[in-house]
């Protein structure tokens, strides 16, 4: 070919570069390195926009390409942007600096316009950051951004309808049609999922809406996924944690494998984890020592760091109520200093955790207080109710505070329409000091009883009957309209209860419920009604009604054979965890169902394999239910008694409260004494003297009322003072309400000289390490003991006696009215 031709063709090829660059690099790549043209390509924008270190940079080039840029450039402009944004300090305030920015109208106009050409991820990606630079909710560009996606729905994946999910959720559009319809995609593919992280994200975003079958489909694909995570996906784990706080699924299996995640990975947990954790964790009442002892740590390093009022609270409220004496006390002086900067909700948030932590710092109490009496025009109704309730647990007084919060709640009263608003302000209102009723708030009331559940009644009752109480104190009387309003409640309570169908439902209002209302007025309704569902009562729930037995001290036979029914039919089904909660009504009522043995030896097989993961408190409460019913399970007995145990307890105490930890105590050497006396073949040492010892010191001796009642009538029976002695030590400690001695013909010995007052009775023991001159007893006498608990709100049973041989004084559980006046609910009584 001839050189000019040549050189034409050359020139041919360079008039061609504008319209198609990408041969061009193709094919003449010498050319590409010679003539150095910009490309008209979004790929090397795209690299362009990736190495810019500003804002301003990505804005120079979305201006100086804005004719040609294209949906995926659009996209990737709007990423960097969000990348950046995350690296800044005041990040909501650089978040309007670029919103306000001339050329993030014009970003704006182009995804506008591109919003049909850009592929499913760019589109929600878009949605995902446009609100994080302050786009409102309602603005034209995220709706449209919403209708698009919400049209594409069904063909997006897992991971694109997670955070599209994820947008809707920062909307607060949990119970919109939307986040429905992505609730019915997850149903119908849920078998296809494979993705752990992306459907935690989604089960928490639908949680609003789903059923307890779809929760417990969810529940079940998340533990076969499980597995496939990475151990150090901690983020994952927490949103199955929340998932679970939001459904209220205590599900121990799940939350134990996620909390197994967070002790693996301690070290990377910050302030903000720590502190969500936590309060999930203490809301479906699930204890965890080992994360509590690795949150404490972690926490307790921050205090010299945090100086910033916001995090310092977060911090306070985080750590306040597991920390030991010296760091609560480097807490509450630090929070001092920084108090007068606190706002309203920190201030909140303060009282709430010294309201948990038992603090009785009285300088710090007055200056949150004082925060909080400026800030009380702040509170909503429920907020209101728990700044009452802390002050009065704090003991704070101020009658200007109180007043002031007496007018508000009033008030709020007036305008209240949301009833558990209007409830939350009932309380508070009739917590507050030298309260009286007046007919407004009363027909306020009765108003309410209608729309009440069981929980919302519970509440109103408690109201009135407190300010029934405080009107009788003050003015000597009860007014008509008060004692037509209690008749009120307790006919909505018995018919609420009559049309209860359903035993998931009934427990939702149960689960909360307690007061003296109740126990006096509906309580022998709800056990109808738990009876009339019992078949309803399976694994799932067993625990439940177990906890609400024990908790009012109701014996009904037909419902704790039912429980027992159930564990033995299907105990592989039941966390150990739940064990506890199911035995402890055969405890308290010192009942045995028909299949005891099988019933507890296989609640002590399910046991057997987590004794050495198993809560120590819960350890100690499961050997002492164990024991009082006789029962001794020596792997049990073995695992709590040994030095390794002991020192995780002793390090547990140190965080608990004073009434739980001297309450842990005094189980333990009860446990302890008990081992001691039924099987000595364990050969398990006494340790409790120095403690029973202090015990004793403490100890005041008064006799209650009941116990003094008792006292009169043996005293009458057996022929006077002199034949019963009251208080006396058994060996290893153990306290005796009364005790009398018979001859060989069954007729009363006198104690002689021993003269016993009511006010506080005289101290005798016997058999004990303690020397105690006259303690023998003369030739076929025989010693009889009784030891008496406390009132017992249900007369149904007459007095009953029980006869042991044994020296352990076993506690019986009988109720019963002697001589017309209620007495006592444990007696038992023993003789050697």
């Amino acid at each position: 070919m001839p050189l000019a031709a040549d050189g034409f063709l050359y020139l041919r090829i360079l008039d061609s570069l504008d319209l198609n660059m990408f041969r061009l690099r193709a094919t003449c790549p010498f050319f590409w390195k010679v003539f150095r043209f910009q490309p008209f390509s979004y790929e090397p924008l795209i690299i362009q926009m990736s190495k810019c270190t500003d804002e301003e940079k990505i804005f120079d080039l979305i201006e100086r390409n804005k004719a040609t840029l294209s949906a995926k450039q659009v996209g990737h402009a709007f990423n960097v942007l969000w990348q950046l944004q995350r690296q800044k300090a005041s990040s909501l305030q650089n978040a309007k600096c670029v919103r306000d920015h001339p050329q993030f109208s014009t970003l704006y106009n182009l995804t506008t316009n591109k919003i049909k050409s850009m592929t499913d991820d760019t589109l929600v990606n878009v949605l995902y950051i446009a609100p994080r630079f302050a786009v409102a909710v309602h603005d034209p560009l995220v709706e449209s951004l919403v209708a698009e996606a919400w049209r594409r729905l069904e063909r997006f994946d897992i991971n694109v309808l997670a955070k599209f999910s994820a947008c809707l959720a920062d909307q607060h559009l949990y119970y919109s049609p939307v986040m429905g319809k992505i609730a019915d995609i997850v149903n119908r593919k849920l078998e296809s999922v494979q993705d752990l992280r992306s459907l935690s994200i989604l089960m928490i975003n639908i949680s609003s809406l789903i059923s307890q079958r779809f929760q417990e489909k969810l529940i079940k694909k998340t533990e076969l996924l499980f597995d496939t995570i990475d151990s150090s996906q901690i983020n994952t784990a927490r949103k199955i944690v929340q998932f679970l706080g939001g459904v209220k699924g205590t599900h121990y299996p799940l939350l134990e494998r996620c909390n197994k995640v967070f002790l693996n990975n301690w070290m990377d947990l910050d302030l903000d984890f720590i502190s969500n954790i936590l309060t999930i964790y203490q809301f479906l009442q699930f204890y965890s020592f080992e994360f509590i002892s690795v949150a404490r740590k972690r926490l307790t390093k921050m205090i010299p760091s945090l100086d910033h009022p916001e995090s310092f609270v977060k911090l306070f409220v985080a750590l306040g109520p597991v920390a030991g004496p010296q760091e609560k006390q480097q807490l509450k002086s630090t929070l001092l200093l920084m108090s007068e900067k606190l706002t309203s909700r920190q201030a909140l948030a303060v009282v709430e955790a010294m309201e948990q932590m038992e603090s009785r710092d009285s300088q710090l109490i007055k200056k949150i207080a004082s925060v909080l009496h400026e800030n009380l025009e702040k509170y909503g109704p429920i907020e209101l109710l728990k700044i009452t309730q802390a002050l009065i647990f704090l003991h704070f007084q101020s009658k200007e505070v109180f007043m002031k919060l007496r007018e508000l709640l009033l008030s709020s009263l007036e305008g209240s329409i949301h009833l558990r608003n209007t409830i939350s302000l009932l309380r508070a209102l009739s917590m507050l000091p030298s309260t009286h009723s007046d007919e407004a708030v009363l027909s306020r009331v009765e108003a309410l009883l209608p729309q009440c559940d069981l929980r919302g009644l519970t509440d109103c009752a408690t109201s009135v009957l407190k300010w029934v109480e405080d009107d009788h104190m003050y003015s000597g009387r009860v007014t008509g309209k008060q004692l037509k309003l209690l008749q009120k409640l307790d006919h909505c309570g018995r018919q609420r209860l009559q049309q209860s169908n359903s035993l998931p439902l009934l427990w939702e209002e149960l689960k909360f419920v307690k007061g003296d209302w109740f126990h006096e007025s509906v309580l022998e309704d709800t056990i109808v009604a738990l009876l009339r569902l019992k078949d309803e009562i399976n694994y799932t729930n067993v625990a439940n009604i177990a906890t609400f037995i024990s908790r009012t001290n109701y014996l009904s036979a037909s419902l704790l054979d039912r429980i027992a029914a159930v564990v033995v039919q299907q105990i592989e089904k039941i966390h150990p965890s739940s064990i506890l909660a199911i035995i402890l009504p055969f405890t308290v009522l010192n009942y045995d169902p028909p299949q005891r043995d099988e019933f507890f030896g296989l609640c002590m097989q399910r046991l057997h394999s987590h004794l050495g993961t198993l809560d120590p408190l819960m350890l100690v409460f499961l050997g002492l239910s164990f024991a009082t019913l006789e029962y001794f399970p020596e792997d049990l007995l073995k695992a709590i008694f040994n030095i390794q145990f002991l020192a995780r307890l002793d390090s547990q105490l140190e965080i608990l409260g004073s009434l739980l930890n001297s309450k842990v105590q005094f189980r333990l050497m009860e446990l302890n004494r008990a081992v001691c006396l039924e099987c000595p073949e364990f050969q398990i040492p006494w340790f409790h003297d120095r403690f029973c010892q202090q015990q004793h010191n403490k100890d005041t001796g008064i006799m209650n009322g009941a116990q003094q009642q008792l006292y009169k009538i043996l005293a009458e029976v057996l022929g006077g003072p002199n034949f019963v002695k009251a208080s006396v030590f058994s060996p290893y400690y153990h306290r005796v309400d009364f005790e009398c001695i018979l001859d060989k013909r069954k007729k009363p010995l006198s104690y002689g000289n021993h003269n016993t007052t009511l006010g506080k009775p005289g101290r005798m023991y016997w058999e004990s390490n303690i020397k105690i001159v006259g303690s023998s007893l003369p030739p076929g006498a025989e010693r009889f003991r009784t030891s008496s608990g406390t009132p017992w709100p249900c007369p149904s049973r007459m007095l009953t006696w029980t006869i042991c041989d044994s020296a352990y004084l076993g506690m019986g559980n009988h109720e019963f009215h002697l001589k017309g006046v209620l007495m006592v609910r444990h007696v038992c009584v023993c003789y050697t």
